[in-house]
């Protein structure tokens, strides 16, 4: 592991953790739940879900380098139902090289991402995550996290972190810049919503994020946070709409294709197009079924500094 060492976080042991006894390593988002069936006021509870999501993006020219892994924990009264999935993109092609959900026993930390199978973690002292490790045998593909650049938290309990980071895939290097967020869905309200994360170069980062899905009985409210040349700058209310959307029949729904993101103050406009997509149905009793769909996105954001050109990620479900 040596070829990692300059890029992972200084004067803290690195534990490679390949084991579920060994590995409840990672930051914890702060929402818990409130209780079983009723919450303080006597609202019914939703079941907890915990989700961590660490993107690595790179862009070189006109091409994007991602690599998304979406971490979930569902925690149920006698278990705690786990889902970690990870993608390669670039050139407008996924590969969707990973893909478990498993189950362990209850946990007084449900949300910690657990490794299995052929996804290993590194970690620092405090069960901070510094890297991700795919390897069947055949094909590695090594994400480690660096120095952070930025982070911001959420009047959800989301956390949200920007780091240095570089991704191996086999013998090949690829610097870029690794997204963490993190947040929790318990007590009475409804789970996160769509999110995306945009990068312009090394001058833009921008992260967007929604409190509930689209179509739901609450519009969604999404907040975003950016970096831009080490200024960090953040929007508690952006509007969202969908320019345009397309039909996914296995599902019987439709899913966006274009966006458009604005602040009512007029310090922020983002347009987006999708250019690739992963879209997945989900099982259920149906007519529908749930969806998720992962989109590489060209546009352009605009800001009070000027107008950037971004690449970058987004990410659609319906549960």
């Amino acid at each position: 592991m040596a070829r990692t060492v300059a890029v992972l976080r200084v004067l803290a042991p690195v534990l490679l953790v390949t084991s579920v006894a060994c590995g409840e390593a990672a930051p914890v988002p702060s929402a818990e739940p409130l209780g079983e069936g009723t919450d303080a006021g006597g609202a019914n509870v939703t079941t907890p879900v915990f989700e961590q999501h660490f993107v690595f993006a790179s862009v070189s020219g006109d091409s994007l380098f991602l690599v998304p892994w979406i971490i979930r924990a569902t925690s149920l009264p006698d278990a705690v139902r786990r889902e970690a999935r990870g993608w390669l993109a670039r050139s407008g092609t996924w590969d969707a090289f990973y893909a478990e959900e498993w189950t362990t026993p209850p946990s007084r930390a449900p949300a910690r991402f657990l490794p299995y199978g052929n996804m290993r973690l590194l970690v620092e002292e405090g069960d901070v995550v510094d890297g991700i490790i795919f390897d069947d045998g055949a094909r590695s593909l090594e994400l480690v996290l660096g120095e952070s650049q930025a982070s911001w938290g959420g009047t959800r309990g989301e956390s949200v972190e920007l780091l240095e980071g570089a991704a191996y895939l086999a013998e090949e290097r690829v610097d870029g810049v690794v997204l963490h967020l993190a947040r929790a869905s318990a007590g009475a309200g409804p789970p996160g919503g769509d999110w995306g994360f945009l990068v312009s170069g090394d001058s833009l980062s921008v992260v967007l994020a929604a409190d509930a899905e689209h179509g739901g009985e609450v519009e969604p409210l999404y907040r975003g946070w950016a970096d831009l040349d080490g200024s960090s700058l953040q929007w508690s209310e952006l509007n969202l709409d969908w320019n345009a959307t397309q039909a996914f029949p296995p599902a019987r729904r439709d899913v966006p294709a274009s966006w458009r993101v604005w602040s009512n103050d007029g310090t922020f406009e983002a347009e987006l197009r999708a250019i690739s997509s992963d879209i997945r149905p989900g099982t259920g009793p149906g007519p529908l079924l749930p969806v998720r769909a992962l989109f590489e996105v060209v546009g352009e954001v605009s800001t009070t500094t000027g107008d950037f050109p971004v690449r970058g990620l987004m990410v659609h479900e319906r549960r």
